[in-house]
């Protein structure tokens, strides 16, 4: 068995001393003055780079500034409230200044956006007009030459005619065609040369792609950063003003290529007329050719 040490040999450590603070302090003064001040160890260099987990730094705010919205936008509360003229919160008399301001630029914005929007549908539509223009051009010159090679076929079956009246025996009736008509050709209309002119401009510009839209020029326009509502309401309004400005011009450059379009259709109808004239009198002929034709085979 193990022996058991008696308690009486071992010695207890003694209790710390309580310290007071007054005589901390006094050591402390002396050891300052006396130049016995321990020194302390060298803080380490804080880190340049902000902790990716420590979400309450200021650096984080200070190094991403608030990034500035191209266009007024509210929450779909408050814009039910501008649709409605505030008629659910008592109208425009009980509103603040502040939210009448809002509401002044949230209407500036949208009217913006219609204009914009009507200066876009002006744009599809003078495109379409353009290429209507060009199309109109190249059939008008389509039916010129289809009918020339008709005023060409009437010379050719001229001679076929001429050929067929001198075949036959002696006995033979001699054999003449019946012409109803004399193959007039494409008519000599006096023509503006700037429907011509325009269609050839349009249709180069729109190969070597210099037909630029106001869109763009909107876009390239600078306008000074608004600082309050006023200012903001202001540069609205000068945005109106431009597009409105080009949606003037597009609207004149439509009505000249619908007065240019409506010559040109009534240009073309009359020259259809005259070829379609033309085209019967040479099926005319020619079958009666065809069949004097046979008969001289049959003999």
């Amino acid at each position: 068995m193990t022996a058991v040490l008696p308690s009486k040999g071992r010695r207890k450590r003694p209790a710390p001393a309580a310290t007071c603070p007054a005589a901390t302090a006094l050591v402390a003064r002396e050891r300052i003055f006396s130049g016995k001040m321990p020194v302390s160890r060298a803080a380490k260099p804080v880190s340049s780079k902000p902790n990716p987990f420590d979400s309450d730094s200021e650096s984080e705010f200070t190094s991403k500034p608030a990034r500035a919205s191209s266009s007024y936008s509210v929450d779909p509360s408050t814009k039910s409230q501008y649709k409605n003229g505030f008629h659910d919160s008592g109208g425009f008399e009980n509103q603040s200044v502040q939210e009448l301001e809002s509401y002044a630029e949230y209407k500036a914005d949208e009217t913006t956006q219609r204009v914009n929007d009507c200066l876009r549908l002006a744009e599809n539509i003078r495109e379409g007009a353009t290429n209507t223009l060009i199309t109109l051009h190249k059939q008008g010159e389509q039916i010129n030459r289809t009918h020339e090679t008709a005023a060409n076929i009437d010379q050719d079956l001229s001679r076929s005619e001429t050929l067929l009246g001198s075949l036959g025996g002696l006995f033979s009736k001699t054999w003449k065609p019946k012409k109803t008509r004399q193959i007039k050709g494409p008519a000599i209309i006096t023509r503006d040369d700037s429907f011509k002119r325009r269609a050839n401009h349009l249709e180069q510009r729109e190969k070597l792609g210099l037909s630029s839209s106001p869109r763009e020029k909107l876009n390239s326009q600078k306008y000074s950063d608004p600082t309050n509502a006023m200012e903001k309401v202001q540069v609205e309004k000068d945005k109106q003003d431009n597009a409105l400005s080009d949606l003037s011009d597009i609207l004149g450059q439509l009505k000249g290529m619908a007065l240019d379009m409506g010559s040109e259709i009534d240009r073309q109808t009359k020259a259809m007329d005259g070829l379609q004239d033309d085209v019967v009198e040479l099926n005319s002929r020619v079958k009666g050719a065809n069949q004097r034709a046979r008969r001289l085979l049959w003999k």
